[in-house]
Order: structure tokens, then C-alpha cells, then sequence
């Protein structure tokens, strides 16, 4: 058996392993912060936001704020999220005197001087096929195990070929950068996953990219600072939300790569890396390039901060 065989073993759960008893009794004394990240989710914020205050947080009493950070919506996303009943932040707003990105790591990294909770569960705002045992699964390990100090969700996320083929930046950038650089940590199933949970205290210690390499510092970093053991994941069951068109993918995949190169024996110190795409084009060409300067700042550790 491998060392992240065996780590699988270990520290993989299911969200049913836990009852929301069991968890109200474990919880204690301990706060709850649930955090979603959103940008132009309009059309689906309020039915995340709705869910998860009637069942979390009035009727299992689990939660105990649920806070969304706006990241310069154009749309009502806002509005929505309030009339749900969250308490809302346009991220650029947090902190000024900090400044401001566009992304949602930034939009995390900001949620920690807004939030109250001992434990922070992250859960994205675009999700369509979900339900709330997402956020008690996600906090089974924190709150019955002290070493845990982040748990990682994954799901089943259905594509054209299967149950696991939605997540085409995970299967083509980040499960194999995760084979070459970070193998104590090929056990994890979806690395990065939107639907993770982390103790405010160390999420306040590590550096995050503000963009869509949030996930994988963390685990990265989490692996680094405290062990592989400090990272635990659960089997939500099935998710799904709508898939970006492939050259977003692309600018995301750069932000991965580079959060990774960071962390690999290289190092990057740029805040922007340039990547050419190719857009189908009129003429003997047939192609024009496109020059996208994708954003790879990284915030760092907020503890200094707070």
C-alpha cells in the first residue's frame, strides 16, 4: 500500500458518518462561519443562501453566520443574497486600506476580517444539483477531530462520460502537477473542490492567491506547515453547476500552474502572466491571437491583520 493509499484509508469519510446531533453536540461552544464566495450568481446565490439558513442555521442550529462576499458583481448577486438573508460584503469594500483583486481567493482571504467563526466552511454560489448535508459533511472531521485542521469535499460531478468528468481542470492540470510536485497528496479526490472547510486560525497563517489556486495552496501548504493528516476529506454524495466555456479554463489553469510552480522548488514573483489564445478567426489566417494577462497575486498570511 502507498503512503497516500493509506492516507485515503484514513482520512476519507462520508458526510452520513455523522448525524446533525452528533455534530450540534460536538460543536459546543465552537462558531461556525459559512462563507460563499460569489461573483454574478444572480440566478442561483438565494437558493444557496436560502437552503442553508433554514436547515444550518434556524433549525439545526450548526451554523452560526452565513456571509456572502461579493467579488464586483454586475449583476443583482448582491441584492439576492441579501433578500436570502446572508450578511453581505462587496469584497473590495473589506479593508481597503488592504486594496483590492478581482478573484475568489481574494474574496476568501477577505472573508476572515468579516467573519466570526472559529471554522470556516467554504461552499460556491453557482451550485444546481446539491443539498445542504454538504456543510454537517464537511464539518465532521473538524468538529470530532482535533488534528484536522481542513477537510476537502468531493462528489460525484457528471460530465458527457461519466460521473466524475466534470472537472476538466482537475484531470488535465491539477491531478497531474499534484503526481510530479505534491505526491503525499494524490489521495485526495477533487482538489479543487469549491466545497472545503478549514479552523480560522490556520487559514488566517497561509498565503492565498487570490484567484482560482486558492484551493490547491491550501492543501499545499496545509501538507507543508502541519502534515497530511491535518487534511481529511468527505464524499458529499453529487454536485453539479454549470461548466465555464474552455478559454476561461485556460486563464485558470495558469493561475493553478503558477500557485504550483511557487510552491515547487521554483518560484514566481510576478503578479501577472501572460497567456496567447487563439480565437477562431476571418481570413487566410483563420485564427487571431488573443493576449490575456492572467492575475497571479497572492495575498499574504492575514494573521498579521487581524
Amino acid at each position: 500500500m502507498s503512503a497516500d493509499d493509506d492516507w485515503f484509508e484514513r482520512r476519507t469519510h462520508a458526510w452520513r458518518d455523522w448525524s446533525l446531533d452528533e455534530l450540534h453536540a460536538a460543536k459546543g461552544a465552537t462558531r461556525v462561519s459559512l462563507v460563499v464566495p460569489a461573483r454574478n450568481e444572480a440566478a442561483t446565490v438565494g437558493d444557496v443562501v436560502t437552503r442553508c439558513r433554514e436547515v444550518l442555521l434556524e433549525t439545526a442550529e450548526l451554523v452560526d453566520e452565513i456571509v456572502v462576499i461579493d467579488s464586483d458583481s454586475t449583476d443583482a448577486t448582491f441584492e439576492v443574497a441579501s433578500d436570502a438573508g446572508a450578511v453581505v460584503h462587496r469584497a473590495a469594500e473589506i479593508r481597503p486600506e488592504l486594496g483590492s483583486h478581482r478573484g475568489k481567493g481574494e474574496a476568501m482571504w477577505k472573508s476572515l476580517f468579516v467573519t466570526s467563526g472559529d471554522v470556516t466552511v467554504f461552499m460556491d454560489a453557482d451550485l444546481v444539483d446539491w443539498d445542504t448535508h454538504f456543510v454537517p459533511g464537511l464539518l465532521g472531521p473538524l468538529l470530532t477531530d482535533p488534528s484536522v485542521q481542513l477537510v476537502k469535499g468531493f462528489y460525484e460531478r457528471p460530465g458527457e462520460a461519466g460521473a466524475y468528468e466534470g472537472g476538466r481542470v482537475t484531470e488535465l492540470v491539477a491531478r497531474p502537477l499534484i503526481a510530479l510536485l505534491f505526491p503525499p497528496l494524490a489521495g485526495l479526490v477533487q482538489p479543487l473542490a469549491g466545497e472545503w472547510a478549514v479552523r480560522r486560525d490556520h487559514f488566517a497563517q497561509l498565503s492565498v492567491p487570490t484567484g482560482y489556486a486558492v484551493e490547491l495552496a491550501a492543501l499545499v501548504d496545509t501538507w507543508r506547515t502541519r502534515g497530511v493528516d491535518a487534511i481529511a476529506q468527505v464524499d458529499l454524495g453529487r454536485r453539479a453547476h454549470s461548466h465555464q466555456p474552455l478559454l476561461d479554463l485556460g486563464a485558470m489553469a495558469t493561475q493553478i500552474l503558477t500557485a504550483a510552480w511557487a510552491r515547487s522548488t521554483h518560484s514566481h514573483h510576478a503578479d501577472q502572466v501572460p497567456l496567447t489564445q487563439y480565437l477562431p478567426g476571418s481570413g487566410e489566417a483563420g485564427a487571431t491571437p488573443h493576449r490575456l494577462e492572467v492575475p497571479v497575486v497572492e495575498r499574504p498570511p492575514a494573521v498579521a491583520w487581524l
